[in-house]
């Protein structure tokens, strides 16, 4: 932000222990602070809403846009109404529809007793 060299520092740093005196200077120094950090605070606040401010105005814009594209995706594939189409039961399964169905699988055959056999813990 300020472009301070070390050679700048150390001369306000010498004036202000002359003008000062170094009996007072941690005082003005902890003063100082106190300044800086609220400005600190008071510019964090700032910044805070003004970036609030941005992404409202973005939300407002997208939900803008949303609307836009469903109002058009809604006119190009308007809603089917269902009330008139009559709702009829699936027919009961009969002999032949189970006969083409296709068989379970085999349940898993027991070891022989010859087989050996782990403990089960």
């Amino acid at each position: 932000m300020f472009d301070i060299g070390a050679s700048e520092l150390l001369m306000i740093v010498i004036v202000a222990v002359v003008v000062i005196g170094p009996k007072d200077l941690p005082r003005a120094l902890r003063t100082a602070g106190k300044w800086i950090g609220k400005v600190r605070r008071t510019s964090n606040h700032f910044r805070a809403g003004i970036e609030t401010m941005i992404r409202e105005a973005e939300m407002e814009e997208m939900e803008k846009k949303w609307a836009e594209q469903n109002a058009r995706i809604m006119a190009e594939h308007p809603p089917v109404d269902l009330s008139d189409h009559e709702m009829r039961p699936l027919p009961a399964p009969t002999a032949e529809s189970r006969a083409e169905e296709p068989a379970a699988e085999p349940a898993a055959q027991a070891p022989a007793d010859d087989e050996p056999q782990l403990p089960l813990r």
